[in-house]
């Protein structure tokens, strides 16, 4: 309650102060109204006089003057009326006129010096009066002056009723206001806010990661994802505080993103870590139904879920191509944005490349050539000359962005991605010798025979070696690069250590496995369901019934043989007696991918024997099988 009314007081405050001002101003306006209104009736009747007394202003003693003066004397608010002639001296009043008036005032004589109407407000023995004078004319001559007095006591009179109506309006208005806002204070935002408080409270001894009831709104919006942001940060700082205990206890070696930030800083020692790749964390695109809204995504890919961990526990760059429709909508000047979106924690600075040189550098040199050579695939290699000039063309585009990036940075720390970027190392370390450099190749290296297909083997390892570390993930696949670099390049190979030296520069060879890490069940965790469990649940989600059901979620690549696993399912449900009901086979396609002929004719052949199986399966199993 008292919360209460600390919120609505200044509002009570600030209501009353803006009532009152506008109260002062109406009565303000009120008075000058009403006096306005005076001297335009006094102005009138003067004139009016005028008109009937200035035929008679040579005959002083004429009674006609005195009928006259008497006739106008009983309007309303008039107190009276005088004529003086010339000289000041009084020739005609009306009865009920102040003695303090048988002489000349100021005003009269102002308005026969002046020779037109003056009229003013003056207080008389504690009597507020308005004096009007106007002079009286003979042959063009001042022959004489008239004067109408008014009583302005009325005046003081409405202005207090005035007053005392706004004051009781002010105070209906404020009491009303004070009310309605004392209640929709309460209703939605102090008992909301009271309810916040008590569970985040129970946070402090309990693991309870519902956030409260809310309403919702534009207000409260923010306040509910602040919320449960905190809430899911304690919950996950508590288990990760259990897992480490649990871990200390057992004395085991397993890495969690407390241990992956500390090892980082460590290791980092204050250096700023940017990222190069071309697949982005995250991509946004334009929603297809209103064509208005952004839909964050983010893309399946291994190098994702190896590489974002990393970034936020070092809050480092992430510099990657813009590929989803709405990416140039959501950068700044600078192609920047801070994700993730619900939660910043690092930087994406987005690169641009058009369908063109995507075409080229991307699915041509990489993923016709690069690709099928390096994975020893049953597909022969695409090289073309035009492929390979987009590709240096986007390499010296990443590297300039990464030169931007690490502009003011001293001593930075680049770690390139993937068969797209061979030539960026030596692009970056020959800009900036003072960059520590790496690069992890994620796809095998084949043996020297094999690379040495590509036309353009030197380039390729000459760029990788202008790096100061090139990882793999195999330390079969170390040894086919330095065998490549023999071959090759003139360099001096140190197999002892795995270290390259060429032209003054030492590059060092390693093995890096990269696995997904699986998350552990700590101490209170929810008992994994059962087989059948987990069954039920993954056909319920797929919207399938099935007693036995065979699942494969892969991506679709040539590499993969995915046409030949369709053809074996097709094999296993004919020649084995089990009754399938359902019988599932996944495959996830990226549109950028599918454009690839590779990987299209590879889609279309797995279609093709999906389609034989099912209609070879559908005697045996009742239901088709689907991909």
């Amino acid at each position: 309650m008292r919360r209460t009314f600390q919120l609505i007081l200044p509002l009570a405050i600030s209501v009353i102060c803006i009532s009152l001002f506008y109260t002062v101003h109406q009565v303000r306006v009120e008075r000058r109204n009403l006096r306005d209104d005076l001297s335009q009736r006094a102005a009138v009747l003067a004139e009016n006089l005028q008109e009937r007394l200035e035929p008679f202003s040579g005959h002083i003693g004429d009674t006609n003057l005195n009928r006259i003066v008497q006739r106008y004397g009983q309007r309303e608010q008039l107190v009276g009326v005088g004529v003086y002639n010339d000289a000041g001296k009084s020739v005609a009043t009306t009865s009920a006129l102040p003695a303090d008036f048988f002489t000349k005032p100021a005003q009269a004589t102002r308005a026969e010096t002046t020779d037109k109407g003056f009229g003013g407000f003056i207080n008389l023995h504690g009597e507020p009066l308005f004096v009007y004078a106007l002079p009286l004319h003979k042959d063009n001559q001042v022959a004489g002056t008239l004067l109408v007095v008014y009583s302005t006591s009325y005046i003081q009179g409405r202005i207090w009723h005035v007053l005392r109506s706004s004051l009781f309006t002010t105070g209906i208005q404020t009491l009303l206001i004070v009310s309605l806002a004392f209640v929709l204070v309460r209703w939605m935002f102090t008992a909301p806010l009271d309810r916040t408080v008590k569970w985040l409270r129970t946070l402090q001894n309990s693991s309870a990661s519902t956030p409260p009831n809310l309403p919702r709104g534009e207000l409260f919006d923010q306040i509910h994802s602040e919320a449960q942001q905190l809430a899911d940060k304690l919950h996950t700082a508590r288990a990760a505080a259990e897992e480490e205990a649990h871990l200390r206890d057992s004395q085991s070696t397993v890495w969690t993103a407390d241990r992956l930030r500390v090892s980082l800083r460590n290791k980092l020692a204050e250096k700023s870590l940017f990222v190069v790749s071309n697949r982005e964390p995250y991509m946004h695109v334009v929603n297809g139904n209103d064509n208005k809204s952004l839909q964050v995504l983010v893309p399946a890919s291994g190098l994702v879920t190896a590489l974002e961990p990393v970034l936020l526990a070092c809050n480092g760059t992430w510099i990657a191509s813009g590929s989803g429709s709405g990416d140039r909508l959501t950068v700044d000047s600078k192609d920047h944005l801070l994700v993730p979106p619900d939660h910043p924690e690092y930087l994406l600075r987005r690169v641009w490349v058009s369908p063109e040189e995507e075409h080229g550098y991307y699915e041509g040199f990489s993923n016709e050539g690069l690709w099928p050579l390096c994975h020893i695939a049953h597909t022969r290699p695409v090289f073309r000359p035009e492929d390979w000039n987009y590709y240096q063309r986007i390499n010296r585009r990443f590297a300039d962005a990464v030169l931007q990036e690490i502009e003011n940075t001293p001593s930075p720390v680049v770690l390139a991605q993937d068969y797209h970027f061979a030539l960026l190392p030596k692009m970056v370390k020959d800009a900036r010798p003072d960059a520590r450099v790496a690069i992890f190749w994620h796809i095998p290296w084949p043996n020297p025979e094999v690379f040495g297909i590509c036309p353009w083997q030197a380039e390729l390892v000459d760029g990788l070696l202008g790096g100061d570390m090139v990882g793999f993930h195999t330390q079969t696949h170390c040894n086919n690069f330095l065998a490549t670099v023999d071959r090759a390049l003139e360099a001096l190979t140190d197999w002892d250590r795995f270290e390259v030296l060429r032209r003054g520069h030492l590059t060092r060879v390693r093995p890096y496995p990269i696995s997904v890490a699986f998350s552990q069940p700590g101490p209170g965790a929810t008992p994994r369901r059962s087989k059948g469990e987990e069954l039920a649940a993954l056909c319920a989600e797929i919207g399938i019934e099935a007693s036995i059901l065979a699942l494969g979620v892969d991506r679709m690549d040539y590499t993969k043989e995915s046409s030949s696993d369709c053809e074996a399912w097709k094999d296993s449900s004919i020649s084995t007696p089990l009754t399938f009901l359902a019988s599932h086979l996944c495959r996830s396609v990226r549109p950028a991918e599918r454009r690839s002929p590779a990987i299209s004719s590879s889609w279309t052949k797995c279609r093709r024997r999906q389609t034989e199986s099912t209609r070879a399966s559908r005697p045996a199993t009742g239901n088709p099988l689907s991909c």
